[in-house]
Parts: structure tokens; sequence; C-alpha cells
């Protein structure tokens, strides 16, 4: 059978603010994407038992949402889930997965058209439901976009919407990752960011410094705005190199710094951070590439 194929995303904005119910963007990133598929191979038994496993909790948890006998009937037909989707690297990897089972076998499954908020707010709280079972807590955004396929604007945990970005330009700017080299973990980052929270001067920088430049960092960049998106960049590197060292991949914490301080770039979490993927900003993406000679820049986004 032809499965359809889900692709990974890239959390732009947000990163430990959507918590908090600060704003949040979200994007497909169509260079991964991973599907469903049946074969008869002993190289696909690790995730075939997984996605079993998986079966397992949604028969204990959520029985009534999914056709289950159909799922576990494929399963040990030799069902896995053949994704190029890193793991551990903030592009939504288990998000993509999740939207995979849910689209097959849910139960009369949320189309992806004209959804109002209130349609898209409930379809984020199955399939945050469905994605605890890897992360120990999900918001549900991560499976969310990889099942829409298209961006979306998080106002409030509750106010979820779709929203037009502006167009591609051939310009110098560019929106690319670094790869950290190394996977990083989320339910240990959440629950680090969890304690941090339990002190009263990190949280008030939290919701007061945090909150101001990563929403502004949004409304510039949905609306095309340049010189306030990139002034607010900087705040929002300069208080995430302050506050969020722990997440920082050890290896870019000189680059982070770097980048602050030269002007040349500017970098951020992308996604629970510890690893993985970490996000750049610039103007000129030649002078970034000269300015990170040890890391190769993969562009997604040019302006």
């Amino acid at each position: 059978m032809k499965q359809p194929s889900f692709f990974a995303k890239i959390l732009l904005f947000g990163e430990y603010g959507i918590i908090e119910n600060a704003k949040g963007l979200t994007i497909p990133y169509n260079f991964y994407k991973g599907t469903l598929k049946f074969v008869d191979a002993e190289e696909h038994s690790d995730s075939n038992e997984k996605l079993m496993e998986f079966a397992a909790y949604l028969s204990s948890e959520m029985p009534d949402s999914f056709d289950i006998e159909r799922l576990e009937k494929d399963l040990a037909a030799g069902m896995y889930f053949d994704s190029d989707i890193p793991q551990g690297y903030g592009v939504g990897s288990s998000g993509a997965l999740v939207a995979a089972i849910y689209d097959q076998y849910a139960h009369n499954p949320i189309a992806t058209n004209g959804l109002s908020k209130g349609k898209i707010s409930e379809l984020k709280t199955i399939l945050g439901k469905m994605e605890s079972y890897f992360h120990g807590k999900s918001s549900g955004i991560d499976p969310l976009i990889c099942y829409m396929n298209i961006p979306l604007l998080i106002n409030s945990k509750d106010d979820i919407d779709t929203v037009g970005l502006p167009e591609e330009k051939a310009g110098k700017g560019a929106i690319f990752l670094i790869n950290s080299g190394v996977p990083g973990k989320t339910e240990p980052m959440v629950q680090a960011f969890f304690e941090k929270m339990k002190n009263e001067g990190f949280r008030k920088t939290m919701h007061k410094e945090f909150t101001k430049y990563n929403d502004a960092c949004i409304d510039a960049f949905v609306k095309g705005k340049t010189e306030p998106l990139f002034k607010n960049l900087k705040n929002l590197s300069t208080w995430a190199f302050a506050n969020f060292k722990p997440m920082i991949p050890t290896r870019l914490l000189n680059a982070w710094e770097n980048g602050i301080q030269s002007n040349d770039y500017y970098l951020k979490l992308c996604g629970s951070g510890g690893g993985g993927f970490v996000l750049g900003f610039t103007k000129d993406f030649e002078k970034a590439q000269q300015s990170l000679p040890d890391f190769e820049l993969e562009p997604f986004y040019r302006f």
C-alpha cells in the first residue's frame, strides 16, 4: 500500500516559551520525512518493535480513539516507520511518527483542510497525548505541524492558527541549521527547565524578557520586517546565552557568543536543545559561513 509521507518541522520561535503561554511559530521542514512501510526484513525489526511498544501504550491509554486491532495486525505483518528525520535533533522525529499513526489508525481522523481554531486545539490535544509516550509530556505542537504540514502561529496553548509567511527572496540573508554533532534528549531538558522555573528570578525574566523578545521576533518575521527582527534576535540570543546555557550544546557555546559580539549571525535553540540542531539567522549568509568555518550551515529560508 502507498502511505503518505510526514515531514519534519522547525520551531522557529517559542522553545520553552510555549510551555509558559508565550507565542510560537512553527513551519514544516520538507528536507526530512517519514512513511509507514511494510517489509519482511530483519534490518527494520528495531523500528517495528518500538512501534509495537507504542501500540501497547495507545491500547492502554487511548483504546477508544484508534483501531488497535488493525494496527497490531499490520505490525505483526512487519510494518515499520521508514524515516530519515534524525532523532534527538529538534526537528520532529517523534512528531512525524505520531502524525503517521494518527492519520492511518485513528477512528475518524480530523481532516486538515479548513480547520477552525477549536478543531486545531482538539487535534493538538489528541496528538499531544499520543506523543507524551515519547517525551513524558508533550504540548502536541510537533505532531500537529507534522500532520497539518503548514505554518502555524501559536498565540497561546489554546489559540493556534494557520499563518502566511513572507515569500522567500534570492537575497543575502538566510535562516540556517547547524548540526551540533550530538543528539539531544527532550525529557531531561524540559525537566531542567521546570526546575529553573521554580526560581523566582528566572521565572520573572522568562515571563518579562524572553516573552518580549520572542513575541517581537515573531511579529517582525511574519510581517517581513528585517531590522526589528534582527534587533530582537540579538536580544533573544543574548538572553538565551545567559539563561539557557545548559540547553546550548557545549560545542556551540563559543560560536553562540561570537555571533552576539560580531553581529554576523545570531543563534537560538531549535527545540529543547542539549544537542541536535541549533538555528541561525544572518543578514549575510556568506559572512556567516566565513565566521563559522568549523560548522556546516544548512540554509532553509532565504531573504
